[in-house]
């Protein structure tokens, strides 16, 4: 596990380990970093060691380690939002341990993407992961994926399960949760996946942002009870 003390940024190269120019900017003008002052760094991919930082650059004082992958991947898809609130969303996933993050087109989107804006997005997303990995000190990111359509999801999962009021409780064993939109799901929707695979989060009706939050708090949950 990273250490709590210091701060955490991604590096490319572990044994010649160089920050970027944002963060090295990050480092020594808005962070302050003194000469000597301890920090880790990571690869995002589950491998990370102590350094010190020397004034202008990081210095490796400590082996490199390795944290495992998980033995079940945790993957929670949600439905195109408006605003900052996809953002809020991977912001909260990664946080929290998420593997995976997908962002859907499904029928009653608001929200619609052409190729380049969808590239931009995708962009953004994935340093807002970068971002919160560093906040939450994560050794291993998560793959966050460019949007993709709902039956295109259900067609590369092996058992997704739709996130919809009525369904059964989240049970171990259970590792990918599909949020739907504020208008919620379509009829057509609802029948592309079995009863037995649609859970329930909460007893009311949660906000779609709210869902996928709750969605990630309750999958890793499960997860460190198996684990644990």
């Amino acid at each position: 596990m990273i250490p709590s003390a210091g701060h955490l940024f991604y590096v490319t190269d572990l044994e010649a380990p160089e920050l970027n120019a944002r963060d090295q900017h990050h480092a020594a003008r808005v962070l302050r970093l003194r000469g000597g002052e301890e920090l880790s760094i990571a690869d995002g991919a589950g491998r990370w060691r102590r350094c010190c930082w020397s004034g202008a650059a990081v210095e490796p004082i400590g082996p490199i380690h390795h944290e495992p992958q998980p033995a079940e991947t945790l993957t929670v898809a949600f439905a195109l939002l408006k605003g900052s609130k996809p953002e809020l969303v991977v912001q909260k996933l990664t946080e929290l341990g998420i593997d995976r993050i997908v962002p859907l087109r499904v029928e009653r989107s608001v929200v619609r993407h052409d190729a380049g804006r969808s590239e931009r997005f995708h962009e953004r997303l994935s340093e807002i992961a970068r971002e919160a990995g560093m906040q939450s000190r994560r050794a291993r990111l998560p793959l966050v994926e460019p949007t993709a359509s709902f039956g295109e999801f259900l067609a590369s999962e092996d058992r997704p399960l739709l996130a919809d009021r009525g369904g059964r409780p989240l049970r171990a064993g259970d590792t990918c949760v599909v949020i739907g939109p504020e208008g919620g799901w379509s009829d057509a929707e609802r029948r592309d996946v079995p009863a037995d695979d649609v859970v329930a989060l909460a007893p009311g009706v949660l906000r779609a942002e709210t869902a996928a939050m709750a969605a990630g708090v309750l999958l890793a949950a499960l997860r460190s009870a198996r684990d644990g």
